[in-house]
């Protein structure tokens, strides 16, 4: 239940984020939460989603996003989407801890039953196998 919005820089990933994120929150009967790293959504996403600044964490790598978003979803049953932006800016660039984020945000929102959306600025040839096929 993972998908990845995947481009270089300005080529429209946040804002198609943010369009997401928007509409989720206008048709869900439970909860939507955006992480973002640093607080430059605060003006874009409508106050029905929950917008979390990983910083203020200290979130600061794959294993400590994949613990953060654990957390949440133990402390919510009712999350029905999830949105990350700068997903691999937060996994520090590494792409191979990257990869195996996703992999493991797909089986915890299967298992859960939550759609999870995630940007990452990279271009789409240096997507590896694993990461295209959530493309």
């Amino acid at each position: 239940m993972v998908k990845l919005i995947v481009g270089v820089r300005g080529t429209g990933k946040t804002k198609t984020l943010i369009g997401m994120v928007n509409d989720a929150a206008e048709k869900s009967k439970g909860s939507v939460i955006c992480i973002e790293q640093g607080n430059k959504l605060n003006f874009d996403i409508t106050h029905k989603a929950r917008l979390i600044d990983a910083e203020v964490y200290a979130v600061a790598d794959a294993q400590a996003l994949y613990g953060f978003v654990a957390g949440i979803a133990a402390s919510d049953h009712d999350i029905t989407d999830l949105f990350i932006d700068s997903t691999l800016k937060i996994c520090q660039g590494d792409v191979a801890a990257f990869e195996r984020f996703v992999a493991e945000m797909d089986t915890l929102s299967t298992q859960l039953g939550f759609r999870v959306v995630m940007t990452a600025s990279m271009p789409m040839e240096d997507c590896t196998e694993g990461l295209r096929a959530y493309i």
